[in-house]
């Protein structure tokens, strides 16, 4: 949960909530309820924020509000690809003393979702957890392989599903193709790898099963800020309301992951996502379906 100053070839602007937990949530929250949220914000965030996940169904028990400190925040520059970014200013402020504490009420969890953040403090979660639940999913970067690369193989042996992009996922295998970098990566742990190519959809790979999900192409791209992190809370938001870990049913949540990552970008942070209902999910969805549903005959 933090604040973010971004800009695009289409805009920018110098001040909006943003955040792993943030944008997850908000995707989340439109398939399951309650999202029991562990983060922690300064004395600058919203309290009308707050309110609104609130609103959502999102539990901010686990939330820690730091009195006399600000809240993370990022500022960052998109080149005229979208895929690229400079970042500007990355200001830890809280997250430099964050310890993510489990409250009690949260026990009991069947599905989790780690967000990109120090791979020790997702590890923490994991082990604070006194039932193991029905699934964990993670998200990582290049950086934490950079600099955190013990703790971030410590935690893949924990997990169930990893979800990063193509050159993270190269990155952390060594391997340059995709398929030979997924084999790579479940020898590590995870039994399910997701592998985001942005506009170029994503994989999902489990043993010798692999889908592909395309990406909807889309006339407006604003922002791809939060992208990312809102096709994990769509994922897992999917799994988490059908209770179903089954790899069929993993297919239908990158589809919906995915749809719910064509919302985001379409304006800047989460905007779209606090302005969509279940019809604009259902239809974009439904869209996806049209992508690639065809008929063949082989003669």
């Amino acid at each position: 949960m933090a604040y973010d100053a971004i800009e695009t070839p289409f805009g920018k602007t110098d001040w909006i909530v943003g955040g792993a937990a943030t944008y997850a949530a908000y995707a989340a929250s439109n398939f399951i309820r309650p999202i029991n949220q562990v983060s922690i914000v300064g004395y600058d965030f919203a309290q009308e924020e707050m309110d609104e996940l609130t609103r959502r169904g999102v539990n901010l028990e686990g939330v820690e509000i730091v009195s006399d400190k600000k809240s993370f925040f990022w500022s960052g520059r998109y080149h005229m690809d979208m895929n690229t970014r400079d970042t500007l200013v990355t200001d830890l402020n809280v997250l430099t003393d964050f310890n993510p504490i489990i409250p009690e009420s949260y026990q009991g969890s069947e599905f989790v979702m780690l967000g990109n953040v120090l791979p020790s403090l997702q590890i923490s979660v994991v082990q604070q957890l006194k039932i193991r639940p029905k699934l964990i999913v993670m998200d990582t970067m290049n950086f934490w392989m950079d600099n955190a690369l013990p703790d971030l193989k410590k935690l893949l042996t924990m997990v169930d599903v990893l979800l990063v992009n193509d050159s993270e996922a190269r990155q952390l295998s060594g391997q340059f193709s995709l398929v030979k970098a997924a084999k790579e990566i479940q020898k590590m742990g995870p039994q399910y790898l997701v592998i985001k190519k942005g506009e170029h959809g994503a994989l999902l790979f489990h043993g010798d099963q692999v889908f592909f999900a395309p990406a909807l192409p889309l006339e407006e791209v604003f922002d791809p800020t939060g992208a990312g992190d809102t096709f994990a809370g769509g994922f897992i938001g999917h799994i988490a309301q059908t209770r179903d870990v089954s790899f069929e049913n993993m297919k239908t949540a990158i589809i919906v992951g995915s749809a719910m990552a064509s919302f985001c970008v379409e304006k800047f942070g989460p905007t779209r996502l606090k302005e969509i209902t279940k019809r604009d999910i259902d239809g974009r969805i439904r869209q996806f379906v049209d992508l690639v549903n065809f008929d063949i005959e082989l003669v």
